[in-house]
């Protein structure tokens, strides 16, 4: 499109899946209802409702929608906002922000840039990169073996093998997969596993699912020892932070 920036609105059912993929431009996502989670080759993210996700162009990467999710997304040129950063991002949307994507889906592609159409385009670019960003991803390594390993605890996150069986998994000592894992991630295996509970149980909250069978599925003894962990992470108990799973509450 000859303009700096596209738009589109959508909706996917549950559990859809894109193929991995990258765009020539950058893409921002903006979550409306559900949850999706994005993995790219750099880590895994989740995009509640009232988020956003930037993607720098030509970073591949994979979406999954749980529940049935509805998005805003803009096709931005880099070149428009030269400062905007080289590595995926998540931010917390502001009612502005939201506002906007609103205006800005509902204008034609060919909007008039002289014009108030491209005065909104302008002042959500700006919005979009004063956003604050948020901590809901887990990295991945580069090494090979530990990579292998990471792709096995996110496959099955309720795993019972201990470090000395991860480890083994990776063709490691013990010793070995600790000192590369907080390496390369600048987290213990421990604390970089537990991260990726909290992001399934995330996803799966969003989508209405009860905090008791979720904390115990992802392998949590009690739905308290979850509850603890979640306030600990995200400042909040699960049923406030996931206000927006509540359907007589509305967010938009």
């Amino acid at each position: 499109m000859p303009r700096p920036v596209a738009a589109m609105a959508a909706c996917y059912p549950a559990s859809t899946t894109s193929t991995r993929h990258a765009h020539r431009r950058g893409q921002f996502v903006l979550q409306i209802a559900a949850v999706t989670s994005m993995t790219t080759d750099h880590g895994g993210f989740v995009i509640p409702p009232g988020h956003g996700f930037w993607i720098p162009p030509g970073i591949v990467h994979q979406s999954r929608s749980w529940g049935d999710a509805e998005i805003q997304t803009l096709y931005i040129d880099q070149d428009s906002v030269p400062d905007y950063p080289r590595k995926c991002r998540l931010i917390r949307a502001s009612p502005l922000l939201q506002a906007l994507m609103d205006e800005v889906t509902c204008m034609p592609l060919l909007y008039d840039e002289e014009a108030r159409d491209g005065r909104i385009v302008d002042l959500l670019l700006g919005e979009i990169g004063r956003m604050p960003e948020v901590s809901l991803h887990v990295p991945i390594p580069a090494d090979p073996r530990l990579a292998r390993v990471c792709e096995a605890v996110l496959a099955d996150t309720s795993s019972c093998m201990t470090l000395d069986d991860w480890a083994a998994h990776g063709g490691m000592s013990r010793r070995t997969f600790t000192r590369l894992f907080r390496r390369e991630t600048g987290q213990s295996f421990s604390a970089w596993r537990q991260r990726v509970r909290l992001l399934e149980a995330l996803a799966r909250l969003g989508t209405g699912e009860p905090v008791t069978s979720v904390a115990l599925d992802i392998g949590y003894d009690s739905p308290s020892a979850f509850t603890a962990m979640f306030r600990r992470e995200l400042g909040d108990a699960p049923k406030r932070y996931l206000r927006w799973s509540d359907p007589s509450v509305v967010v938009r």
